[in-house]
């Protein structure tokens, strides 16, 4: 893509170009840092849930439903939240979902029926919801400013986060219960939202200058329609492969735990070993992209994510599922920020706002859909889902290799 590729300075030569640099470059540590908190404190409640179906006597579709109460709470805020970025602020949205997510964290393991666990997960799912398309959208007006390829760098701070959330879970699981640990999460984000969101709330989204604006956004007539279905597909590819982030977040323990015999310990372990490998493919991605570029990099990225989840859905031991695991988190781990990247490329802010809602809705969605599959059939099967829309993803990225900007293919 045009700008976005472009390893430039923001603002550099001229009167006050030092304080501006330095002004974007604080804003780019505290945006890092509130993405890395939400990973962690998405990880920290994912690791529990093992524990939180057995407190509240929830059978699998039982927990699949309660669920889908994170599904709905975010789908109703994805689709408030941009109108509120406009009228507040992107800064100061996130900082808010900051608090109420770290505040809603503790909700579940208050609860005792599969009812209230649901409602709970609404709040929950509604602060989730509003979190990622605010903080995402301050990362486009960010990005834009900077003229460098920096979103992967945003998704391995979230995956990052998720990585030590989930690996403290691990820690924590037999020692703590999941009343004091969801606690201590809110503690901890609640301090994080304090040192980080008064950088935000003092500085303003940087504006876009007049030529990031993708030519789409001029654009009229017949070509509208078709900026709208590229979009789309690249919406789709995201939301196929977020549906495996999801999915792994919610029923990766749980399968490790139930299926294959492992101990709680292991068993959080490997959502542990998905972000990692996840946050190492993401802190690679900026030289992965000018390797390959961006269609050998979603088609790979696919391939190489449905053949580590067939390995990690059916493998019948715990180590070569954690192999599959992370071999998952590698392919899955750009083709994320590339999908919303091209869909900035052809029609501006816009795109990017319709292909993360789209992709942050598959990774709600999956959760809920992986524990009707599992009642249905069997966990294991239900997991090989994320395999099929994986290889999806890359053979929509290929048909959509030429849209946006060829160069990148």
């Amino acid at each position: 893509m045009p700008l976005l590729n472009k390893v430039r300075t923001a603002a550099s030569g001229g009167p006050g170009g030092d304080t501006a640099t330095r002004s974007l470059s604080r804003l780019r540590l505290a945006l890092t840092l509130f993405f890395a908190l939400d990973g962690f404190l998405f990880a920290g409640w994912v690791v529990r849930i093992p524990a939180v179906k057995q407190q509240t006597g929830a059978s699998a579709g039982d927990l699949g439903l309660a669920l889908l109460g994170v599904s709905a709470g975010a789908v109703i805020t994805m689709t408030l939240t941009g109108r509120l970025c406009r009228r507040y602020g992107s800064h100061a949205v996130t900082v808010a979902t900051a608090v109420l997510l770290s505040l809603s964290v503790a909700l579940p393991a208050l609860t005792r029926s599969p009812l209230a666990l649901g409602l709970v997960l609404l709040v929950f799912g509604a602060a989730y919801g509003g979190i990622n398309v605010a903080m995402n959208s301050a990362a486009v007006d960010l990005v834009t400013a900077l003229r460098r390829p920096v979103m992967p760098s945003f998704h391995a701070a979230f995956s990052l986060g998720g990585m030590i959330g989930a690996g403290l879970g691990g820690l924590l699981a037999g020692s703590l219960s999941p009343t004091t640990h969801l606690l201590g999460l809110t503690v901890v984000g609640l301090v994080l939202t304090a040192l980080a969101g008064p950088v935000l709330l003092r500085h303003p989204s940087p504006a876009p200058p007049p030529e990031s604006l993708a030519p789409a956004e001029a654009s009229d007539g017949p070509s509208r329609g078709g900026t709208r279905r590229t979009v789309l597909v690249f919406g789709v590819i995201a939301l196929c492969t977020a549906y495996g982030e999801g999915a792994l977040a919610d029923w990766g323990a749980l399968h490790l735990e139930q299926d294959l015999g492992a101990h709680p310990g292991v068993a959080a372990a490997g959502y542990s070993v998905f972000a990692l490998a996840m946050t190492v493919g993401r802190l690679t991605g900026t030289a992965l992209l000018e390797r390959l570029g961006q269609t050998r990099t979603l088609v790979a990225g696919g391939a190489t994510a449905a053949g580590g989840m067939l390995l990690g859905a059916l493998a019948p031991t715990v180590w070569a599922t954690l192999l599959g695991f992370a071999v998952t988190g590698l392919g899955l781990a750009n083709i994320f920020p590339v999908a919303v990247a091209r869909a900035g490329a052809v029609a501006g802010p816009s795109g990017v706002a319709t292909a993360s809602t789209l992709g942050y809705g598959g990774m709600l969605l999956g959760p809920p859909s992986i524990g009707f599959l599992a009642d249905w059939f069997s966990l294991p099967l239900a997991l090989t889902t994320v395999a099929v829309l994986a290889a999806g993803a890359a053979a929509m990225g290929y048909w959509a290799r030429n849209a946006g900007d060829p160069t990148t293919s």
